[in-house]
């Protein structure tokens, strides 16, 4: 009896892997997207990365990978290159302050093999403290198989652990990790374009196009490891779903734009308000924009506007 063993193609010869978890803060090695990175020039890096054909968060759509997909890999980048690039120790806290990005929908179609991005950040605004590197923008060019997939841009701050804990006014990640609250109940499934109740971050409330941030530490994606607030990428999870709420359809509406301006942390102990609208003229059923809020303790959190566009017209 004979046995055939296939195995995929290895390009020169080279064996691929994936960055250290640590540098892109995750704790599961099947959420590290990154798989190399190289100095291209003065602040200016080509980091690689490899979206898998499906996952169970960033689901795919009729044959197109999720946008979102694209904002976690941009997410874990800005910390790769914060941390190999400027030496920004491991124990420094670091959060977005703005992020911006139009993606190309038809590079998002899905192939027979996992998709290999090529990332060409250029960084600027680049200000020390004390020799440390506190702020900074990256200019980001998505590139997938020679064609441009993505332009963005990431403003990102950093803070020591002296002073990330004046910032939070001492919050232990351990304790206020474990005191969130029980989730609300969430809305349905059909209203925000998800096939299952745990991925819904929204919860409904009596007046329209409003609704409670929904925050569920259990979520495996969301929540890789414990945190002293919400999370970015739940933040923008919650800007699509407002988006897609504003006029429910069966068919997926994808963020194909945002422009995300962070203000404050969002906390889990004082209940956060998504609001939408559309921002020009009627809501098209195949494209609309919309603006998004967060409002917390009587201040905007985030505000954010989103292109969203139904995959069916692409």
């Amino acid at each position: 009896m004979s046995i055939t063993t296939e195995r995929p193609e290895i390009a020169g010869r080279s064996l691929t892997t994936t960055v250290a978890r640590e540098y892109v803060h995750r704790a599961a090695l099947s959420e590290v997207f990154l798989t190399g990175w190289e100095k291209a020039g003065t602040d200016a890096f080509t980091v690689t990365a490899q979206w898998p054909r499906s996952h169970s968060f960033y689901t795919s759509e009729q044959g197109f990978h999720d946008p979102l997909l694209l904002c976690e890999t941009l997410r874990q980048c800005g910390l790769l290159l914060t941390h190999v690039g400027y030496q920004v120790p491991f124990d420094h806290s670091i959060s977005w302050s703005r992020l911006q990005y139009s993606v190309n929908p038809q590079a998002l179609r899905i192939e027979h093999t996992p998709a290999e991005i090529e990332l060409h950040v250029t960084c600027s605004d680049v200000r020390y403290r004390h020799s440390q590197a506190v702020t900074m923008t990256m200019h980001i060019e998505a590139v997938r198989n020679g064609s441009l997939l993505a332009a963005a841009s990431i403003g990102f701050c950093g803070h020591s652990p002296a002073m990330y804990q004046r910032l939070r006014s001492g919050r232990n990640v351990a304790q206020t990790f474990k005191n969130v609250p029980t989730p609300p109940p969430a809305v349905s499934r059909y209203a925000v374009g998800r096939s299952r109740t745990q991925d819904i971050v929204l919860a409904p409330t009596s007046e329209r196009w409003r609704w409670q941030l929904r925050v569920d530490t259990n979520h495996p994606v969301l929540f890789d490891h414990p945190l002293d607030h919400v999370p970015g990428m739940l933040l923008l999870e919650s800007v699509r779903q407002a988006g897609h709420a504003l006029q429910p359809s069966w068919s997926p509406m994808i963020p194909t734009s945002m422009d995300v301006s962070f203000n404050r942390y969002v906390e889990f102990d004082n209940p956060c308000w998504i609001e939408a609208e559309p921002l020009a003229g009627e809501v098209s059923a195949a494209r609309r924009t919309v603006r998004v809020n967060a409002l917390q303790g009587g201040a905007f959190a985030f505000t954010a506007c989103a292109e969203m566009t139904d995959v069916s017209s692409i």
